[in-house]
């Protein structure tokens, strides 16, 4: 009897590792989705013309992407070791195996973002901006951001 409580203990906490991997991995997920979201569903589909110019919903966007950006070093702290499950996109292991390296690619982003930042008043600053921005994210996504479909 002991010996199945501590094997069934023992299962427990190894689903309760699982599903806390899984958590950070959606963690992670969560934000770059937010980011990409005010990014390519908002900035990107403004500059392309496939929704009208809304200088509110620009400067939420940034603002949105601004206090995103700040949070990738902390949510990108633990390796999961695993993707999110039916994720497109995921992180590669190469974020912890060279953690300073990835780290150095936000303050660029942040950059891009703060000289941008209440300076967009129509269409052609915004594509600017877009490409400012746009150009510093890819910066990490060449490198840590793996398909996965």
């Amino acid at each position: 009897m002991r010996r199945t409580m501590i094997v069934a203990g023992t299962l427990l906490l190894g689903v309760g590792a699982v599903m806390a991997q899984q958590e950070i991995a959606v963690q992670q997920d969560n934000l770059m989705r937010s980011i990409a979201k005010n990014q390519y569903g908002i900035i990107q589909k403004i500059t392309k013309g496939d929704i009208p110019y809304d200088q509110k919903a620009v400067d939420q966007a940034i603002a949105s992407m601004e206090a995103d950006v700040a949070k990738i070093a902390k949510t990108f702290e633990v390796n999961p070791k695993q993707d999110v499950v039916n994720a497109t996109y995921g992180a590669s292991q190469k974020v912890w195996q060279n953690k300073a390296d990835f780290d150095s690619k936000i303050p660029p982003v942040q950059k891009a973002i703060a000289d941008v930042k209440g300076k967009i008043t129509n269409v052609a600053s915004l594509k600017a901006a877009y490409t400012a921005i746009n150009d510093r994210c890819t910066d990490c996504h060449e490198t840590y951001r793996v398909k996965l479909k």
